[in-house]
């Protein structure tokens, strides 16, 4: 089996097909995380993930672009949700109640994303300040709540790594040891920073981008059993299909890491799986 562990069909892109899109994956022994980008599609991956009793999971969270800063605002994304407005205040208490459903098995996606962003030295460090504010927030529900996170980074890894670094300064630290576990979800760094994530105890998420970006000697140095399979869909579609990308795609990615790697497809599935079972603990 596989575990698609960073999937979006709480996102507009399923609307129509959702229960379809899962039974197609669980048909296919892929079991599926559905993740949260603010409060909506949080809890909208909840309520998916409750009508079935196995296989089905969610994470929730507020991403970056999505933060109600004032400073700068981000486009619409169809694919993703069919509300006009999108910016979003961080309320902890809000999605700490999220969290009581046992379907909710990690934080996530949050983080940095410098992709968009002002122009002016002093609204992209405001930008900068508010996205750390609410990261740390929610890096601190993910240790009151002892789930794992799901980290975002575009453009920003030297940033994140320094606040993971740093994480003593919140409360985030104990024995000499983070708290704090997860993935870097959809890793597009370098190989020093990829060594720096690891050295932190996290896993790295590999996707569609693997067929699009020179990962091959980072994922050659990166152990198996510090990786996690995703597909990130419905974008990043694997060059092997067309259109909207989704879960039982994985395989696309697991068959790519067992080239790179001069492993056996099974061995690659069999280790992935077990790495995402005890991270997420399902």
């Amino acid at each position: 089996m596989l575990i698609d562990t960073h999937a979006h069909l709480n996102f507009n892109a399923y609307k129509e097909d959702t229960d379809e899109v899962i039974h197609r994956s669980l048909d296919n022994n892929v079991w599926i995380i559905n993740v949260g980008s603010q409060y909506e599609t949080s809890k909208r991956a909840i309520a998916i993930a409750e009508r079935y009793e196995r296989g089905v999971y969610a994470a929730i969270g507020l991403h970056p672009i999505h933060l109600s800063s004032g400073i700068f605002k981000t486009k619409i994304d169809k694919e993703e949700i069919e509300f006009e407005t999108r910016e979003e205040d961080f309320d902890f208490s809000k999605y700490r109640e999220l969290a009581k459903s046992p379907k909710v098995v990690a934080i996530g996606e949050i983080g940095f994303d410098y992709y968009y962003k002002p122009k002016t030295k002093i609204k992209l460090q405001q930008f900068k300040e508010k996205q750390k504010e609410v990261f740390l927030q929610q890096l601190e529900l993910a240790r009151e709540l002892n789930l794992p996170v799901i980290f975002h980074c575009r453009m920003a890894h030297d940033d994140l790594i320094n606040e993971l670094t740093h994480c003593s300064h919140t409360g985030i630290k104990k024995n000499d040891e983070l708290e704090i576990k997860g993935v870097i979800h959809c890793f597009t760094g370098t190989q020093e920073q990829a060594e720096k994530y690891l050295e932190m105890g996290f896993y790295l998420g590999f996707d569609g981008l693997i067929f699009k970006m020179d990962s091959e000697k980072i994922i050659k140095k990166t152990p198996l059993e510090r990786i996690l399979v995703e597909t990130d869909c419905p974008y990043l579609t694997p060059p092997q299909e067309v259109g909207r990308n989704e879960p039982v795609y994985v395989k696309y990615i697991a068959e790519k890491i067992s080239k790179i790697k001069n492993l056996t497809f099974k061995e690659v599935t069999k280790v992935t799986t077990q790495n995402a079972k005890k991270l997420f603990k399902i």
